[in-house]
């Protein structure tokens, strides 16, 4: 009777584990300005989501710094462009720009940042992305994010 009970719990333990897993996703991003990912799901179960992104590269964030950005789809090349006249400490993004959902810190070689943000901010039916605001990046950095059931 122990044994099973202790055999249950520790399934318990593994299937809650799993579940949290699905509610983050490491991103990460290159020299050769690329993501490992072009698309980012979302189970709409989890309360938040948190991405993890890290930059294997060997650059330094000034010559090759990377972030990353989650708005709207539509609003995604104008808060790009209106982040580069915030500048490297501001993250390339414009102060309170409500257009943008979450967003990383710009990060360089080996470096890592994360955010956690309230899943109730997406809504079905919405198409989203996610980029790199570093000036001129967010044409090869960019990708979906898709809330699902």
């Amino acid at each position: 009777m122990f044994r099973k009970l202790v055999v249950a719990s520790v399934l318990t333990l593994a299937s809650v584990q799993v579940f949290a897993a699905d509610c983050s996703v490491t991103v990460d991003s290159t020299d050769q300005m690329t993501y490992d990912t072009k698309d980012i799901k979302i189970s709409k179960s989890c309360k938040t989501f948190t991405v993890n992104l890290t930059h294997s590269g060997s650059m330094a964030k000034t010559a090759m710094g990377h972030n990353l950005v989650i708005s709207k789809t539509a609003d995604s090349a104008a808060v790009a462009t209106d982040g580069m006249a915030a500048g490297i400490d501001a993250n390339y993004l414009k102060a309170g720009d409500d257009r943008v959902i979450a967003h990383t810190k710009v990060i360089g070689a080996g470096e890592k940042d994360a955010v956690t943000f309230d899943v109730s901010k997406l809504k079905a039916g919405e198409d989203y992305a996610f980029f790199c605001s570093f000036p001129g990046h967010i044409s090869m950095m960019k990708g979906s994010v898709t809330l699902v059931d």
